[in-house]
């Protein structure tokens, strides 16, 4: 019975994968320390699951998820990135073509707090310049154990320009209203754009093919 109920749960998923109806494709990374929860944000979004069973993950995984924004239909490519320092060589070559990104770090791990700069610095060498980013204190549902006040996050964000959401998504908050807000704000991008290089921005990633990418060093997930 379980094995049906795995089949089941992966259904939605080789679904979007699959579907090849959409206006738009853009390619999402979620980024930051290890265990601050980007593995168990991305299940909570694209299968409305969480587990606290997930071990680190290996290198790269993605998940895919068709979304309505703006009246478009766009097809997400959301990539789990390892957090390690080991893995940051194969991480950092995803980032390219990458249209925006959720830097996550842990409200309860101060460590992973004072990471978010050196990964901020990461996306501006790596990334395309308008990659749109979006700041993210996971686990706010541990209050108890917080060790990142909100106002320094907020200020942290503010002096990067990055817009700011605290997170949690063992019990779903502001899960789906981040990704929400980062496709907007890329969609925004376009539109800001449109009499440069919006256009072929926009042509650029119409039809982008899953199987285009590359797929080594991908492993199990978690974060």
């Amino acid at each position: 019975m379980a094995s049906n109920d795995s089949r089941l749960q992966q259904q939605p998923d080789q679904r979007d994968a699959a579907d090849q109806n959409f206006d738009y494709m853009f390619k999402l990374l979620i980024i930051g320390n290890s265990s601050v929860g980007k593995t168990s944000f991305l299940f909570r979004y694209a299968d409305d699951a969480f587990s606290s069973a997930f071990v680190s993950t290996v290198g790269i995984d993605f998940k895919v998820k068709t979304v309505f924004r703006n009246d478009k239909r766009i097809k997400l490519q959301i990539w789990d990135t390892a957090g390690q320092e080991r893995y940051r060589t194969i991480t950092t070559a995803y980032y390219r073509g990458a249209m925006g990104f959720l830097l996550m770090y842990d409200i309860t791990n101060q460590e992973s707090f004072s990471a978010v700069a050196d990964w901020a610095t990461q996306i501006k060498t790596y990334s395309w310049d308008n990659a749109q980013v979006i700041m993210v204190g996971n686990k706010c549902d541990m209050e108890d154990e917080r060790m990142v006040p909100t106002e320094d996050s907020q200020r942290l964000a503010d002096d990067l320009g990055f817009q700011f959401f605290e997170a949690s998504a063992r019990d779903n908050i502001n899960v789906k209203q981040v990704f929400d807000r980062l496709v907007d704000r890329i969609c925004e991008k376009m539109n800001d754009t449109m009499d440069g290089d919006g256009n072929n921005l926009m042509s650029n990633h119409r039809g982008q093919d899953l199987r285009e990418l590359p797929r080594e060093n991908q492993g199990g997930c978690s974060c």
